[in-house]
């Protein structure tokens, strides 16, 4: 079974980091684009970040570049999200995607990754 799960989330002070990790079972990561998402109270989803299949990263938001980058660890079948300078409009529920079936040269629109874990929130607060 295919299945992504979130951990790391947390409450945090304005200017705090965080590291988010993305555990994928059922499938390796290896060779597989995934992207990290996020959703904030009233708000649509919104693609984050993302690294393609040939590890190129994609920022899908302005607002995280310098601040925010994606990683893996193939050996640990993780991928990673470290947040710096976080801020209180980072606040959301965090969630990891891919489409493990499909070779991604560079990453595409967030949106056409169909399987979801099931998020990890992220509250940027004093």
């Amino acid at each position: 079974q295919v299945q992504l799960v979130e951990s790391g989330g947390g409450l945090v002070q304005p200017g705090g980091s965080l590291r988010l990790s993305c555990a994928a079972s059922g499938f390796t990561l290896d060779n597989t684009a995934i992207a990290w998402l996020r959703q904030a109270p009233g708000k649509e989803r919104e693609g984050v970040l993302c690294i393609s299949s040939e590890e190129r990263s994609v920022y899908y938001a302005d607002s995280v570049k310098d601040r925010f980058t994606i990683s893996r660890d193939n050996a640990k079948n993780t991928v990673y999200l470290q947040m710096n300078s976080l801020n209180p409009e980072d606040t959301a529920v965090y969630y990891c995607a891919t489409d493990p079936r499909v070779y991604y040269r560079d990453c595409p629109e967030f949106y056409e990754f169909d399987i979801w874990g099931q998020g990890t929130q992220v509250t940027v607060s004093s």
